[in-house]
């Protein structure tokens, strides 16, 4: 019974006020309700008339003012105008007990009301009307009336007004949880992309290197099926370590990566680095770049020499990768419409850098990487390796 109560009281909550709140309020009118049946006012069919007008119109104008398609528009701005005038005339007819259908009155202005410029002045403007009604017809004795009218218009107001807006609030909340939730995935199919393409692109040439070898030389092609070895189990440490999410590439260690996977290619890597050490976000994104561009050559250059250039100035570090093969890519998962060096684009882009492709200026194709440079103060050191 305990969780069922829970539930329930969840799932009210979690609609929220309506115009239901509003309708026990109407048991003020009793007191209008009490003269009626005693015979204390003249024309009492006119009474009950107006009475039920009353009810009706307060029951309409308090459920559409909480349907917000309803509430901002003519119709019940102009039930609400006939409410007012009603409310105005009994209480002018009648007085007495009469006049406490002015905080009624209070209670659908507030509702209609609420979150507008026009509040205040409505508010002002409805209050200084019963003021002056109830003075008239009852003297100071019914400044309660004057009071209750202003505390039930401002304080509805102010609590729908509220609860809207920790409404608005929560699906906020929820937006930004979903927008990290896909975030988040994207980052993860981008890694798993980039370290699984790259990482089965060298087990399929070390494999086919192995296989070519087998025949002559057998310690080369175990040499090559322990290297296959090595490799996937270096692909199930960055898989693991990009699912939580702490992965950040190292520059080096992706610079002999990329030599052993063209260099069992076939395809001689000639790597140039120069400039001051980089911070391991801007090593990061580069070694991606590096990674990616090795996999494409590997996979669709059919080059014979792969040139990966890292300078630039000291406000911005350049990278560059060129080959001399056969040109683009043919694959669209591979260049910068695809998922591959689009991703990286994406990432370069949120990072300040650019990141574009193409045919080289001697043929084959050519991948360029900018970033700005966020080095610690220290020597640039520079090195030229050829392998």
């Amino acid at each position: 019974m305990t969780d069922f109560w829970r539930r329930r009281t969840a799932r009210l909550q979690d609609r929220g006020p309506s115009g239901l709140s509003l309708m026990p309020w109407l048991l003020m009118g009793l007191g209008a309700v009490s003269n009626l049946l005693q015979g204390k006012i003249a024309n009492p069919w006119v009474g009950a008339i107006g009475i039920l007008a009353f009810n009706t119109l307060y029951i309409t104008v308090v459920i559409r003012a909480f349907v917000e398609s309803r509430r901002d528009t003519r119709l019940t701005w102009a039930l609400l105008g006939t409410l007012t005038a009603l409310t105005f005339t009994l209480a002018i007819a009648y007085g007495d007990e009469w006049l406490l259908f002015f905080p009624l009155l209070g209670l659908a202005v507030g509702a209609v009301a609420r979150g507008g410029r026009r509040l205040p002045v409505i508010a002002f403007t409805l209050v200084a009307a019963v003021a002056v009604v109830t003075f008239w017809k009852d003297d100071w004795d019914s400044f309660g009336i004057v009071y209750g009218t202003f505390i039930s218009t401002m304080v509805t107001a102010a609590i729908l007004a509220l609860h809207s807006t920790v409404r608005q609030l929560e699906a906020t909340r929820e937006e930004l949880a979903r927008t990290a939730v896909e975030k988040e995935r994207l980052r993860f199919s981008r890694d798993l992309h980039d370290l699984l393409g790259h990482t089965l692109s060298v087990i399929v040439v070390k494999a086919e290197a192995a296989r070519r070898l087998a025949p002559r030389d057998l310690d080369a092609a175990l040499g090559q099926i322990t290297d296959i070895e090595s490799v996937g189990r270096q692909a199930l440490t960055e898989i693991r370590e990009a699912v939580t999410g702490y992965r950040e590439g190292s520059l080096t260690t992706e610079l002999d990566r990329a030599r052993d996977a063209l260099t069992s290619a076939g395809i001689e890597p000639v790597v140039r680095q120069s400039g001051p050490p980089l911070q391991p976000q801007t090593e990061a994104l580069l070694s991606w770049v590096i990674r990616e561009s090795a996999t494409n050559a590997v996979r669709h250059s059919g080059a014979t020499r792969c040139e990966i250039d890292l300078g630039g100035t000291p406000e911005r570090v350049r990278l560059t990768i060129t080959d001399n093969g056969r040109g683009a890519p043919d694959t669209g998962t591979d260049s910068l419409s695809g998922s591959g060096l689009k991703g990286l684009a994406e990432r370069m882009a949120t990072a300040g850098g650019t990141l574009t492709s193409g045919p080289g200026q001697r043929g084959g194709y050519r991948v360029t990487a900018e970033l700005p440079v966020e080095a610690a103060d220290a020597p640039a050191t520079a090195a030229d390796t050829s392998c």
